[in-house]
């Protein structure tokens, strides 16, 4: 694709867009990508959590501290939600560096809600920027990747998608939604030699700050949380970026403070059957005995990574 690879910078040479790059994770992520010689498009439409406002000064400031410190650097303002918008990202980056060689889909909001309260225009909120956002960025930029026959995405999905948690259920069904298009990215592009993962990050972090507290134990694990600084997530997206992970595509990882994850993606567990077929009756007295040692729990994202992390 591009130059060979260096452990000093293993992203000589490649262009990179980075959305939602003005704070928090993708901020991390521009900068260390800056750093290991990456050109950088910092997207960032300058919204609150709750995807509100515009103010274009976070992403222009990431791009200028770069700039700074000697790297290459272009803000943009577009929405993820608006394909208009990510076609646009995509050409500054032919237009200001000549090609496009990674995305990083992070942009997101939250408004959470329980799920009997849950707004329908706060389901079409959040599903437009945490699912069709990522959607519309990796198409605009998938036929740049199959001419130049080869790029990188990465996606940023939630242990509430993947394990669950409360009065998130468009956030996590769009997070989910998310492991499942970059699998099929990964799929459909393998021939064109781009490689598609998901990242499911823990880090503290201004849509984190908008969880309510309501219990002890719930404060005790955004206390916690506070320890685990969102630049830690960027190792992982700049190595899965570079040349040096080249055969590494359809995978779900997971990064906490210093800890990395290979997240399970769904398999049969245990399969039954019954000759002649089966009747309701038969289901309730038969299949699901003996299928529920293996259920699984109600169980939230804090009961799996119930540890501090370190």
């Amino acid at each position: 694709m591009t130059e060979s690879y260096n452990p000093d910078r293993v992203l000589d040479g490649k262009v990179v867009l980075v959305t939602g790059a003005g704070r928090g994770i993708g901020r991390g992520i521009a900068l260390l990508a800056a750093a290991h010689g990456a050109k950088v498009v910092v997207n960032d439409v300058g919204a609150s959590g709750t995807g509100e406002g515009q103010d274009t000064t976070p992403g222009e400031e990431v791009a200028a501290e770069i700039r700074a410190s000697g790297g290459e650097a272009v803000a943009n303002a577009d929405s993820v939600a608006s394909y208009a918008g990510a076609e646009r990202m995509v050409q500054q980056a032919l237009d200001c560096f000549g090609r496009i060689d990674g995305v990083v889909n992070n942009a997101g909001i939250l408004r959470d809600a329980i799920f009997h309260k849950l707004a329908p225009e706060d389901w079409d909120a959040v599903v437009a920027v945490n699912l069709t956002g990522p959607f519309n960025v990796s198409r605009a930029a998938a036929p740049h990747f199959r001419g130049q026959n080869g790029g990188a995405f990465v996606h940023m999905t939630s242990a509430s998608a993947l394990i669950g948690n409360f009065g998130q259920a468009h956030y996590s069904a769009a997070k989910l939604g998310v492991t499942a298009l970059s699998k099929s990215i990964a799929l459909d592009m393998q021939r064109f030699n781009v490689r598609s993962n998901c990242i499911c990050p823990f880090a503290w972090t201004r849509l984190v700050a908008t969880i309510p507290g309501d219990t002890p134990a719930e404060r005790e694990r955004v206390e916690r949380m506070k320890q685990m600084s969102p630049d830690k997530i960027a190792p992982l997206t700049v190595s899965l970026l570079s040349d040096a992970t080249a055969e590494v595509t359809g995978q779900i990882f997971a990064s906490r403070n210093h800890e990395i994850f290979l997240m399970g993606q769904s398999r049969p567990l245990r399969g039954m059957q019954r000759e002649g077929g089966w009747t309701p009756h038969h289901i309730a007295s038969h299949a699901i005995p003996a299928m529920r040692a293996m259920f699984y729990p109600l169980d939230r994202s804090s009961d799996v990574f119930g540890w501090d992390p370190v």
